[in-house]
């Protein structure tokens, strides 16, 4: 085996082979053998595939799309809502809602490249972690400095004009959750930083951005709003908090996260059967309860530690991940048992591969979860079902360096 190209770069065998030996040495290796699971071999082909495609596209931010109704400038992201239809009654008045039906014709343009951004980035990584090529991740690296570095493209750090509505908003606390796709991202960027071709003025300019994205809706009334919400707008605001922490290294905000998961969501949105009645109230009840518990296993992958175990923390009256975890897996199985109202839009097209089947199956050896996960799909098309599917590249979340 050749393992040095004549330019004195490693090659692609040679990285294979490092790469594999450094996670058989890594802690979590032993996870993956006992579980019979080996995320490496279970994604490396449609890792390297998309990585590949993703190698001959351009970075695209938000700049090149100007929302015609936002209040804000070029830099600034929009969104329209995505239940809010016009007044059949009063075609150029304020819109109404239509809870669970999305309108095709608002302006969601912003929302589509942040999600290219969240495809593309953590996908490119997860092919360096995977053959340690450099041009994966230094493509990687372009997106980032168009999105959080370069001023002509950049987006500002809030998101004041998110999910506005015409006629009564021109913006909303409900947009945040449209940066739940910044969550990969964040954790593709901890990865990226690991890999010394990120210079100290680049990462320091990225973890900048995160910073003040990270005060913002920590401190802005939108921010607030979210963060106390009752049903998965709550939920997502506590992972996108952790995670946008973790990139800072902000450990003060990552304990007040921890604090939040166990005195706010588990105690306000779990019921005693390990549903999630606030979920199960809505037109989508199938999907957003998939979702919260998707994102309330993201939490708990960036938040667990040896000391504090999000996984095994259970409230006084014994409801915990696990709960929750043994409601909704049996309906992941076989989505024919739900014995709840269907979903108005998209109930065919879910469950596909949950990450939370995955992350709970390592935190608890339950193989049933991992032989669901693998048989699922992991690249949906689908528009809402890929908006409500932050963690796509699961090599990414585990301990792989």
């Amino acid at each position: 085996m050749t393992l040095f190209h004549r330019h004195g770069s490693i090659s692609r065998e040679a990285g294979i082979a490092i790469a594999t030996l450094i996670i058989m040495l890594s802690p979590m290796h032993g996870a993956w053998a006992q579980s019979n699971i080996d995320v490496r071999v279970t994604d490396r082909e449609r890792i390297i595939s998309a990585a590949d495609k993703y190698l001959r596209e351009e970075p695209v931010t938000i700049t090149s799309f100007p929302s015609p109704r936002s209040a804000g400038g070029i830099h600034d992201y929009s969104s329209d809502g995505d239940y809010w239809w016009p007044d059949p009654n009063n075609p150029t008045g304020p819109y109404i809602q239509k809870d669970g039906m999305t309108n095709p014709d608002n302006f969601v343009e912003h929302r589509k490249v942040l999600i290219r951004l969240s495809l593309q980035v953590p996908t490119l990584i997860a092919a360096y972690l995977l053959t340690r090529e450099e041009n994966y991740a230094t493509h990687a690296l372009r997106h980032l400095r168009a999105w959080f570095i370069a001023e002509s493209t950049k987006m500002n750090p809030n998101l004041k004009f998110a999910q506005a509505v015409k006629g009564k908003a021109t913006g909303r606390g409900t947009g945040i959750i449209d940066t739940i796709h910044l969550v990969e991202v964040a954790r593709a960027i901890s990865t990226l930083e690991q890999s010394g071709l990120m210079t100290t003025s680049e990462r320091d300019a990225i973890r900048n951005w995160f910073a003040e994205y990270l005060r913002w809706i920590m401190t802005h009334e939108y921010g607030i709003q979210e963060r106390d919400a009752k049903n998965n707008h709550g939920t997502c605001w506590v992972m996108q908090a952790a995670a946008f922490a973790a990139v800072c290294a902000d450990t003060a905000v990552m304990e007040s996260c921890r604090v939040r998961f166990k005195t706010v969501l588990l105690p306000n949105q779990l019921a005693p059967d390990g549903s999630f009645p606030l979920e199960l109230k809505r037109t989508k009840p199938y999907g957003y309860s998939l979702f919260n518990v998707e994102c309330l296993s993201a939490i708990c992958k960036i938040l667990s530690t040896p000391s504090q175990n999000l996984w095994t923390f259970v409230l006084p009256d014994g409801r915990g991940m696990r709960l929750a975890m043994e409601f909704i897996y049996p309906f992941m199985k076989d989505k024919r048992q739900w014995k709840y109202q269907k979903d108005v839009m998209h109930f065919d097209d879910w469950p596909v591969r949950q990450s939370s089947l995955l992350f709970a199956g390592l935190a608890y050896g339950e193989k049933k979860y991992l032989d669901l996960w693998k048989t699922l799909d992991p690249d949906p098309k689908d528009p809402e079902v890929v908006r409500n599917f932050p963690v796509r590249q699961p090599l990414l979340w585990i301990n792989t360096q």
